[in-house]
């Protein structure tokens, strides 16, 4: 099976957690898009929910499926989120933020009483940091915050190379938010708690994209044959 076909399995299983009445918070991804297409098609058969989305491009997506949507401000507490994820491990800690919108995902995951994780089973993996850990920052001081986040990562045993974020058109990537991305290169994280503390130490960082204590459970599509298995960690 690809990999579309098992986000596809994967945001299935998801979709059958939502139930009438809930507040979503909705993930951004490609696995994301794909919950969110199928949301759309409960939600055209009658399923009444209330979503708020964790980007700009969620936003579009679930308009057009016709989820109806509200913000935090209007829907302070959520009852689930489904979201997607860069890496995840045995704890469920995560690393998140490859689609650029890890602060609003990380607001929406801890206003929600449940965060279930939809992904590739191949996302999972014993030791966080294969997948280069996304740092949100904010464009003034940039020389001053890197030095200082490379203190933090060397401090922490988690020394790597640092990048800024480029889009399409070769310009810095800028999120939602108007901040900039610096991709830590770190190859592994032997302690994503202290390293996640050293990075909010650091003036000028936004958010990271280490999801530390926030997902409850996570639905993992593995390939077998021509189907998909389904595995479950935590609360799901």
């Amino acid at each position: 099976m690809s990999g579309p076909d098992l986000r596809r399995a994967a945001a299935e299983c998801a979709v059958g957690l939502v139930e009438n009445g809930m507040r979503l918070g909705i993930g951004t991804g490609s696995t994301a898009n794909v919950f969110v297409a199928l949301l759309g098609e409960r939600v055209r058969a009658g399923l009444d929910v209330i979503g708020v989305p964790t980007s700009e491009a969620t936003r579009i997506a679930c308009e057009a499926a016709g989820v109806r949507l509200t913000t935090l401000d209007e829907t302070p507490e959520l009852d689930l989120t489904i979201d997607g994820t860069d890496e995840i491990d045995e704890a469920l800690s995560l690393i998140k933020g490859g689609g650029g919108a890890l602060l609003r995902e990380k607001i929406v995951a801890h206003a929600s009483r449940r965060m279930v994780v939809i992904a590739d089973a191949a996302k999972r993996v014993p030791m966080l940091g294969a997948f280069p850990l996304p740092i949100e920052v904010n464009r003034f001081g940039l020389g001053s915050t890197r030095g200082a986040i490379e203190t933090a990562l060397s401090r922490t045993g988690s020394a790597g190379a640092l990048a800024l974020r480029k889009g399409a058109d070769g310009a810095p990537f800028l999120t939602d938010g108007g901040h900039l991305i610096l991709d830590a290169h770190l190859g592994r994280i032997p302690d994503a708690p202290a390293l996640s503390a050293a990075l909010w130490a650091v003036p000028g960082v936004v958010e990271h994209g280490l999801f530390i204590g926030l997902a409850t459970g996570a639905i993992l599509a593995r390939a077998e044959g021509d189907t998909a298995r389904i595995e479950r960690l935590g609360a799901v």
